[in-house]
């Protein structure tokens, strides 16, 4: 579709669901009949129903559980998603064979895998201990649809690279005698393997879906009905309020409302497509080119998977991973976030500045008296959140009374006021936007039960380190890379390597599956290299986020180009660039880990010379990449900026004292220059 904007350069909203769709795969809904939508809207909202109840007042087992969850998600993936995309937007497929839009085949599928996700946990469990390691035959037929069918319904939801990683992890479960060198094992037969992933708790129903089934479907729910209530347009307003009028305003506005936004929404593109369907040409109008507008949008709406407190799913996996309280999940995120939006902040500014691009008027901005006055209780629902998350409750408890908070408070706030309809479609609307990042949890299921089986992560965690090793040995004796010894050379190029494969793993599936499946891979590489273990997952995740604006897969990139009218590529790449904080940040936190908050042996002096450091040093790595501090910058200077700007970057007193002795002059010669302009 190619959208056509309005007079003031924004697009419909049927436009932008459009281009949210092409985008997100996870939002691509084959288009249903009025008949077949009523009865999926019922089944939508019965999910929502049966998870509030199990998780806030009901106690149901854990494999049970479970398996619900996993029934609703399959189940409703071949009824939402068509098996191949197109057709005309909107309007469904008729014909013999299809009911309300659905192929015959899909409801047979559909059923089918509802019946296979239920078999097991419905049987008693004395009757699953016992077949554990020695599986019936209608088990192992039971246990390879219910495989397939989540490959496919992955497929479907996701897109095929997830699907695609997991069809190699079990044919290298099984080819595993002819594996090369240290990847080399025994091998397991397809008994065996449906064993391993189907009859125990390391494969589908392992810690992925039961984190999903647990507490991020909750979450979700509570992010949804928190804008209905008007929480987002709340923190637009405000982040209108507080940045708008200031030169390059609408660009710092996306800033803002994006941080605001990702706060209550894990999903880059939604946050993309949501704020930047508003500030994207308000940049424009000043003067931003249209590449510029569409990477500040996208870099900061990335932001929303490591801003607490919803972070997405991972957050959450990180609680069961690392059996720590969800509170110092967030505390450590908080940090790092931040940084994230400063190193942006400082480019957008640095740019306005550059370009002389004024900040929006005052008839141009809300009032924050009215802001306030129609949106306040708003608020409340978040409030609650993260008081019960502070005060050390668990994350499903917080989430269920956040919800409620949500529906008491749509209730009785004149602006935004929920009916019964709004209720109904918030939770059609949350629980549909669980189902692809369920399938995608039971599809990473099914590689980390392989990771287990086989022992893989070891074996390439050794591979890693070993070439790592290699590496820095090579570096380690050749003058003047010799001034570091031969481990911290090591430590470097192994986090070079998970970076790297974080970043292209990232570039297909979604973050949480990324950040599971390396984390189950590259975890014990940086274990061996005693890397703290909240450090280690912290590093995997944050480049699996930064997939989302890395070409050549950038989406959130893509999707604020559609709203922009620039081209692809160069909006990734200028993404990229905005984003060059949140590619630096991690390295330092594992130099330094007090920036975590939370880590062994934390300190706050520690902590404020590496805050410090690192806020210097993402000032001045902007400025390098800008060309801009108080005046234009030749080609020579910015490069000499740059690499003195690492400096600050590496955590310590002398390191940054170096760096700011060498670029002294540079910052002299800038203010001279600036008052020869005046």
């Amino acid at each position: 579709m190619s959208a056509q904007k309005t007079d003031d350069g924004t697009l419909t909203p049927e436009e932008l669901i459009e281009l949210e769709r092409r985008y997100d795969p996870e939002s691509n809904f084959r288009a249903i009949g009025p008949k077949m939508a009523l009865f999926l809207s019922g089944i939508l909202v019965a999910m929502s129903v049966y998870h509030f109840y199990a998780s806030g007042f009901g106690l149901i087992r854990e494999l049970l559980h479970r398996g619900i969850h996993l029934s609703f998600v399959l189940g409703l993936v071949f009824f939402l998603y068509a098996l191949m995309k197109g057709g005309e937007p909107g309007k469904p497929k008729t014909g013999w064979f299809r009911f309300g839009g659905v192929d015959i085949q899909d409801i047979i599928l559909g059923c089918l895998a509802v019946a296979a996700a239920l078999y097991l946990p419905l049987l008693p469990p004395e009757q699953v201990a016992e077949r554990v390691g020695n599986p019936s035959g209608f088990d192992v037929v039971m246990g390879s649809a219910l495989l397939l069918l989540t490959l496919e319904a992955t497929r479907r939801s996701v897109g095929p690279t997830l699907p695609l990683i997991a069809l190699i992890f079990i044919a290298f479960a099984i080819f595993g005698p002819y594996a090369p060198g240290a990847l080399k094992h025994g091998g397991a037969s397809w008994t065996g393997l449906i064993n391993h992933i189907y009859m125990t708790n390391q494969g589908i129903y392992g810690i992925a879906i039961g984190v999903m089934a647990q507490y991020v479907f909750l979450f979700i729910l509570f992010g949804v009905l928190a804008t209905k209530i008007g929480l987002g347009q709340l923190f637009i307003d405000l982040a209108m309020v507080i940045a708008g009028r200031f030169s390059g305003g609408p660009a710092k506005v996306a800033i803002f409302a994006s941080a605001f936004m990702g706060s209550i929404s894990g999903s880059s593109i939604a946050n993309t497509v949501t704020t930047g369907a508003l500030t994207i040409p308000a940049m424009k109008r000043i003067g931003y080119p249209a590449r510029f507008s569409a990477a500040v949008e996208a870099t900061a709406s990335t932001g929303g998977q490591i801003t607490p407190p919803i972070m997405g799913a991972a957050a959450f996996i990180m609680v069961e991973y690392l059996e720590i309280p969800l509170r110092d999940i967030l505390a450590a995120a908080l940090f790092p976030a931040l940084l994230h939006y400063f190193g942006i902040f400082i480019m957008v500014h640095l740019e306005a500045k550059k370009l002389g691009l004024r900040g929006l008027s005052g008839a141009e901005l809300p009032k924050l008296f009215l802001v306030l006055k129609e949106h306040w209780l708003a608020l409340a629902p978040l409030i609650v959140l993260v008081y019960f998350i502070l005060a050390g409750r668990t994350p499903d408890f917080a989430a269920v009374y956040g919800i409620i908070a949500c529906v008491v408070v749509g209730f009785l706030k004149p602006k935004n006021r929920l009916s019964l309809k709004d209720l109904w479609d918030g939770l059609g609307a949350g629980a549909r936007s669980t189902i692809a990042v369920g399938a995608a949890a039971a599809c990473v299921g099914i590689i980390v039960g392989v990771v287990t089986l086989t022992g893989v992560g070891f074996r390439l965690g050794y591979v890693v380190v070993q070439t790592a090793t290699d590496i820095g040995a090579f570096f380690g004796t050749t003058w003047p890379f010799s001034f570091f010894e031969v481990p911290q050379w090591a430590l470097f190029f192994s986090l070079l390597l998970v970076a790297i494969a974080c970043i292209f793993m990232g570039a297909g599936i979604p973050t949480t599956a990324t950040y599971i499946i390396l984390v189950a891979v590259a975890g014990p590489a940086l274990a061996t290299l005693q890397v703290e273990p909240l450090v280690a997952h912290f590093f995997v995740f944050y480049y699996g986020v930064l997939a989302d604006i890395t070409p050549p897969v950038a989406l959130a990139a893509y999707a604020a180009s559609g709203i922009a009218g620039s081209n692809p590529f160069q909006t990734g790449n200028t993404a990229f660039r905005l984003g060059i904080a949140k590619a630096l940040v991690p390295f330092v936190f594992v130099y330094s880990p007090a920036l975590l908050l939370v880590t062994d042996g934390f300190t706050w002096s520690e902590f404020f010379v590496t805050l410090t450091g690192v806020m210097a040093g993402i000032s001045f790595l902007g400025i390098a990449f800008t060309g801009y501090f108080l005046a234009p910058m030749s080609q020579l200077e910015r490069w000499y900026v740059g690499l003195a700007s690492l400096l600050f970057v590496t955590p310590g007193l002398t390191t940054m004292s170096i760096g700011a002795v060498l670029l002294s002059p540079i910052l002299i010669r800038q203010y001279l220059q600036s008052r020869a302009a005046i």
